[in-house]
């Protein structure tokens, strides 16, 4: 007969691998075990946390025999801030685990059979590499920073390791010299970003500074943006990521949707006919407009409309290329259906969520679309998440 558990018991297990979520997969007695910032092949005690069922979440109590994959964290902050949970892996090993994660999405959950390899490109830089930041604000307690690890609690961050020095140089300005009057409320956030130079841009209904605009160049482009629009957060990878998500494409028509400032639209104008982005951030879509212009990339329309609403219109054309871009919740599935509907000859999937991608892909093979090949960016060095650029071809 199973042990029976309740919240708080200790165990002893051993990590067997790092799943997706970030979590180290243990067995017990009866039990699945969920255990926080673990490392493949540890030995450790836990506390269990949460249980459902059959599974149970559980937090390290001590560390009996390390992994050889362990390191010592760099960050004060690590376990606590609910940042970058890979700190403890060594950087080799955080992208093993990570193509492990992906390979196991698209298994367990879109059920598809992938046997070739995934190459993972990794960042030249482990560390001082993200070029954006959202900061929680406490105007009553002056403090700044991010939330703790499964909480909405704020700690207060002095040094943010994976922030790039102007954006580290920001945080340190705002906690010497913010106007904490400003604020209203009792929390705010602060979305901040920084360009290829020194240039930030910060963002806050409630700060009375301005929202600069800022430049970031590529090998071959130039991109205007803002910290009120979304743009690809690794300083040293957006060049590769474009690359690889664009491949060898030409042709006639292309679709880029949710589009952004342009980062995929204005390559994929030197190389197709006639291009449409969708962005239903309009201050998004006014600065793509200017990048098209600045690039005299007449042949580029941006539409300041939701994917969803572009597709079930009926007014897209039938492209031969599109390139998918969604946030990491995902797209609804009408909407891959309205876009499978218009029959692409290839489509490029750019996920940050590789959940989420296994389950569309799962919808692309169902209606006759194979797999050509699936790529992965460390673009989160230090932490789970990870995008995966998948390419898909008719069959």
């Amino acid at each position: 007969m199973s042990r029976k558990y309740t919240i708080g018991d200790q165990l002893t297990v051993k990590i067997e691998k790092i799943v997706p979520r970030g979590l180290g997969l243990a067995f017990a007695d009866g039990l699945t075990v969920f255990v926080a910032l673990a490392a493949a092949g540890d030995t450790l005690r836990v506390v269990l946390t949460e249980i459902k069922g059959k599974t149970g979440f559980a937090e390290i109590e001590e560390i009996v025999e390390p992994s050889g994959d362990r390191v010592d964290p760099p960050c004060e902050y690590f376990g606590n801030c609910g940042g970058c949970d890979f700190q403890h892996l060594n950087y080799s090993a955080q992208l093993r685990t990570k193509v492990a994660m992906i390979r196991d999405c698209i298994s367990r959950i879109g059920k598809i059979d992938h046997q070739d390899e995934i190459v993972i490109i990794p960042s030249p830089a482990e560390f001082e590499y993200r070029l954006r930041a959202q900061w929680h604000v406490d105007p009553r307690g002056r403090r700044i920073g991010y939330f703790r690890r499964n909480s909405r609690d704020l700690i207060d961050i002095e040094r943010c390791r994976v922030l790039v020095p102007e954006l580290q140089a920001q945080l340190e300005r705002f906690r010497i010299s913010m106007r904490w009057s400003s604020f209203s409320g009792e929390k705010a956030q602060i979305d901040a970003a920084c360009g290829s130079s020194s240039e930030i841009s910060v963002f806050s209904p409630e700060l009375l500074e301005p929202t600069n605009e800022i430049t970031f160049r590529t090998e071959h482009e130039r991109y205007n943006f803002s910290a009120r629009s979304f743009f690809q957060g690794n300083r040293y990878l957006i060049d590769t990521l474009v690359e690889i998500a664009i491949g060898d494409s030409k042709g006639e028509i292309a679709l880029d949707l949710y589009s952004g400032v342009g980062l995929f639209s204005l390559p994929l104008a030197r190389r197709f006919k006639s291009v449409i982005g969708v962005e239903d951030n309009e201050a998004a879509v006014e600065m793509a407009n200017r990048n098209a212009e600045a690039a005299n990339a007449a042949n580029l329309d941006f539409y300041a409309a939701s994917v969803r609403d572009y597709l079930a219109s009926g007014e897209a054309p039938k492209p031969d290329f599109v390139l998918l871009d969604p946030p990491r919740a995902g797209t609804e599935k009408e909407t891959i259906q309205n876009l499978i509907d218009l029959d692409p000859e290839r489509v490029s999937y750019v996920a940050c969520e590789p959940s989420i991608l296994a389950r569309d892909l799962r919808r692309f093979v169902d209606r006759g679309y194979r797999i050509a090949k699936i790529t992965a960016i460390d673009l989160f060095p230090q932490t789970h998440h990870v995008e995966t650029v998948a390419h898909l071809s008719r069959t």
